[in-house]
């Protein structure tokens, strides 16, 4: 460090989050089946509605995301005074530990899950604690064993990035229902809308009914905004007042807003990501395995693929081997999975180019 300012104790222990590769490197095009991003892109709709909103660029924009609360609300069946709009869903994590959690408070979450719950938490001067999964699953009685007196926020992500998996309705319930009163737990459900399962829910109901869970989702993934950061909370009202209190006064940009409204409106382009997401990953799933593969079972728009140790067949090696092909896939090496691939559900020529890919390079017939 320099002589200048010095940060807050904890703050430089912070590894700074990385994204997946958004190209090969040389310039050349790339499959990017690395960001979990919807391979149908944004809604044509939402194109336009952002086009025709850069009209207005010299012009603050709506503070309060009021039009995006009301058409979340409509979409929904929500109450729009309990949303709060933010860039990214990853803002409104931090900010609920920037309100809810300090110097001495613990911050939990499953040992793979989302690698901004721990970042957001140690920014906030919290120690993030990172509970060990089941089956690669967040195991509810480890979770409610570690809870104490220090215990703030408990983030679930339902389903889980980069695991894929997810909690059942009934598991949710109960892990709430083993919190203290003055627990935070937060849903994060940004793969909800891929979600097809009977036994699942996004955590609505629970959000409505209690003073103290808070469900986030996105317009990252499904409705392919993720370079415009706009995401949501819903939540009870004293929890929503906090964060409106703690987040910046224009936080989503009047472009973000209106392409968001108009993914929202077109229905037919979400269910066309959501089929083609029902029909690809099952094919793709199978090409793996018929490699002799580990596939962990996925309910997101992703699958994480297990790779043996043995040189030029592990996990790097296929990593390599895809990019030199023009295919970007995630390491997992950061969520404590070395041996494991995360690989996004594109469309079925991507997919087929990254079987192909997989299948070079192991050598099968």
């Amino acid at each position: 460090m320099t002589s200048g300012p010095t940060p807050r104790p904890g703050i430089l222990d912070l590894a700074p989050y990385v994204g997946g590769a958004a190209g090969a490197g040389d310039g050349a095009p790339a499959i990017n089946i690395a960001s979990n991003e919807s391979p149908l892109g944004a809604s044509p709709q939402a194109v336009a509605a952002y086009e025709a909103a850069g009209a207005d660029l010299a012009i603050y924009p709506d503070g309060g995301c009021d039009v995006l609360r009301a058409a979340l609300a409509a979409h929904h069946g929500l109450e729009a005074d309990r949303i709060v709009c933010g860039a990214g869903s990853d803002e409104l994590i931090a900010l609920l530990c920037k309100a809810y959690a300090g110097t001495g408070d613990e911050v939990l979450h499953s040992a793979h899950g989302f690698l901004m719950y721990a970042l957001s938490a140690k920014g906030a001067g919290a120690t993030p604690v990172a509970v060990p999964e089941r089956d690669l699953t967040t195991d509810v009685g480890a979770v409610l064993a570690r809870v104490n007196a220090r215990t703030k926020i408990v983030f679930l992500a339902n389903p889980n990035n980069p695991t894929g998996s997810y909690l059942a309705q009934d598991d949710v319930a109960r892990l709430h229902a083993g919190l203290p009163a003055d627990v935070l737990l937060v849903l994060d459900a940004a793969y909800a809308e891929y979600v097809t399962r009977n036994d699942y829910k996004p955590g609505t109901a629970l959000a409505r009914a209690h003073d103290n869970v808070v469900m986030t989702r996105t317009f990252s993934k499904i409705y392919g905004l993720a370079a415009l950061r706009v995401g949501w909370m819903y939540g009870p009202p004293d929890v929503v007042d906090v964060v409106n209190r703690v987040r910046g006064p224009f936080n989503v940009s009047g472009p973000a807003q209106a392409a968001a409204v108009a993914a929202l409106a077109d229905i037919a382009h979400t269910d066309q990501a959501r089929l083609n997401n029902d029909a690809v990953m099952p094919w793709f799933i199978a090409r793996c395995e018929e490699l002799g593969l580990t596939v962990n079972p996925s309910a997101g728009n992703f699958v994480l693929v297990r790779f043996d140790d043995k040189p030029g067949r592990d996990a790097a090696a296929a990593f390599i081997h895809l990019r030199d092909r023009g295919v970007l896939v995630r390491r997992m090496g950061g969520y404590g999975l070395p041996a494991w691939l995360r690989m996004t559900i594109g469309t079925q020529a991507q997919m087929q180019e990254t079987a192909d890919g997989l299948r070079e390079l192991l050598g099968a017939a």
